[in-house]
C-alpha cells in the first residue's frame, strides 16, 4: 500500500487552493493524500479513508472562505479519534480567503494553527514543520540523490549533473549549471544569452525537472516557483511587465538589494541566505554579465544588474504561472 505524509481534509468548494498547496508540498518531498487523486472511481471513499487513518503520520484540515463540508466534517471527527490514540498531529490550516475570524469546530480550537493569510511566519514553512516535526531554519532535512527523481525533459537534457550538485548542497556550481542546462534547451551554448520570447516559451517539463529539484534540496528554500510565490505575494503580476515597486519589494524580500542593489559578486550561495535568494539566473545575463564567463572571473559593475528592470525574470515568472508550476 501507498504510503502518504498528510492526509489533506476540505470542504470542495476549496479544492482549487488546496490541490495548488499540494502541489508545492509535492515539490518540497511530501508525499499528500487527495481525494481527487487516489479515490478510484466505483469504491468507497469511506473504506478508503479507514485504510489512511490507520497508516497516515497526519493530517491538514484546511479552512477557507466556504467554511466546512458535511464531508469534511466527518473526516476531522474520524481523524481526530484516531490522532489522539496515536498522538499524531492534525494541522488547522487557514487559508488565503478564510474569513478574518474563523469558526473552527471545538475539538481544533486549542490547536496551533498555520495561517495563509499572514506572510511571517511563513506558512509553507510552519505545514511543513507541523507535518515532518523539522522546524523551519533549525534541522534540514537531508535528500540524498535518488534514483527516483524525475529528470525528465522535452529536449533530451540531461539533469543528472544539476540534481548531484544540488544534493550535495552546492548551491553555486548549481546556479552554473543551471544557466548551462537552460540555455541548451533553448538551442543556444555556453556563453550565449537569453531572450524574451526563449523563456516565454521555455519548455514546460524541462522548468518543471529543474524547480522541482531546486526546491527538492534546498527543503523549499530556493527554486523559481519559491521566487514566482515571492513575487507575485508583493504585489507583481505574471504579465511581463515591470513593477517598481513590487520588483523593489522582491529584492528586498530574496536578498538582492540591502540598502542599495547588490552585485552578482555579492550574491550568497548558501541556505544563510534569504528564502528564494537562489538561483540568480536570469537576471545577470540580460546584459551579456560573464559572472561564470570561461576564465571564471567575475565582472563588476558600477550599478548593479539587478537593480535594472529584468525582463527576462518577467518572462520567466510569466512562463510559470502559464506551466502550472
Amino acid at each position: 500500500m501507498e504510503k502518504f505524509d498528510v492526509f489533506l481534509c476540505h470542504n470542495s468548494k476549496d479544492k482549487p487552493a488546496v490541490i495548488q498547496l499540494a502541489e508545492q508540498l509535492k515539490q518540497r518531498g511530501i508525499s499528500p493524500w487527495l481525494d481527487i487523486w487516489h479515490l478510484r472511481p466505483g469504491f468507497s471513499w469511506q473504506d478508503s479513508l479507514d485504510e489512511q487513518i490507520n497508516q497516515i503520520q497526519s493530517a491538514a484540515v484546511f479552512v477557507g472562505n466556504s467554511g466546512f463540508g458535511p464531508w469534511q466534517d466527518q473526516e476531522i471527527k474520524a481523524f481526530i479519534r484516531a490522532f489522539v490514540n496515536r498522538k499524531c498531529p492534525v494541522i488547522p490550516v487557514l487559508l488565503a480567503d478564510a474569513p478574518q475570524e474563523p469558526v473552527l469546530p471545538v475539538f481544533l480550537q486549542g490547536l496551533m494553527w498555520v495561517d495563509f493569510r499572514l506572510q511571517n511566519p511563513e506558512p509553507m514553512g510552519q505545514l511543513m514543520w507541523g507535518i515532518t516535526g523539522n522546524k523551519p531554519g533549525t534541522t534540514p532535512i537531508i535528500q540524498p540523490p535518488t534514483a527516483t527523481d524525475d529528470l525528465a525533459s522535452e529536449k533530451g537534457i540531461d539533469y543528472t549533473r544539476l540534481r548531484d550538485l544540488l544534493a550535495a548542497k552546492n548551491w553555486k556550481e548549481a546556479d552554473k549549471e543551471t544557466y548551462l542546462v537552460m540555455i541548451l534547451a533553448v538551442g543556444k551554448k555556453d556563453g550565449d544569452w537569453f531572450e524574451e520570447d526563449e523563456l516565454l516559451n521555455f519548455p514546460c517539463t524541462d522548468l518543471r525537472t529543474i524547480d522541482r529539484l531546486w526546491v527538492k534540496y534546498s527543503n523549499g528554500h530556493f527554486g523559481f516557483s519559491v521566487q514566482k510565490e515571492i513575487y507575485l505575494s508583493v504585489g507583481g503580476k505574471a504579465d511581463g511587465k515591470y513593477y517598481k515597486e513590487a520588483w523593489d519589494k522582491f529584492g528586498d524580500r530574496v536578498g538582492w538589494r540591502r540598502s542599495s542593489w547588490i552585485n552578482l559578486g555579492d550574491v550568497n550561495f548558501d541556505t544563510s541566505a534569504p528564502r528564494g535568494h537562489l538561483p540568480v539566473l536570469p537576471v545577470g545575463r540580460q546584459f551579456g554579465d560573464r559572472a561564470y564567463g570561461r576564465a571564471g572571473s567575475t565582472l563588476r559593475r558600477a550599478v548593479s544588474v539587478f537593480s535594472l528592470p529584468s525582463f527576462l525574470f518577467y518572462s520567466l515568472v510569466s512562463r510559470l504561472v502559464n506551466c502550472n508550476i
